[in-house]
């Protein structure tokens, strides 16, 4: 439930955050991070994820212009996905979160 007002910056995070609302949207723009990889390539490199969630992510991620989908003419068809410069700036972002959590990270103590 949203609260009735929100400062424009509350939106603006809000909005970057439900791009990876989605339990697999961090870890497609983390793949794509990469390079541009078919349809195939993500499912096998992502391990437990389903066609169907896969597929909705991103569909989901292309609605937000995060990733781009490339149809080739070839028999059978071929489609890649990568990120558009909207998603390398997001995944920039991500890579800084990552390295945040490495720092601040609770770690065991020995």
């Amino acid at each position: 439930m949203n609260p009735p007002y929100q400062h424009p910056c509350q939106l603006a995070i809000s909005e970057a955050l439900q791009v990876v609302s989605g339990k697999w949207s961090y870890f497609v723009i983390s793949q794509l991070c990469q390079g541009a990889q078919r349809f195939n390539q993500l499912q096998r490199s992502l391990g437990g994820v389903s066609v169907k969630s896969l597929t909705d992510t991103l569909r989901q991620l292309e609605q937000y212009e995060i990733v781009s989908r490339h149809v080739f003419p070839t028999v059978p068809v071929t489609v890649e996905y990568a990120l558009t410069e909207k998603g390398k700036e997001y995944g920039a972002i991500l890579l800084e979160m990552r390295k945040w959590g490495e720092k601040w990270s609770r770690q065991p103590t020995v």
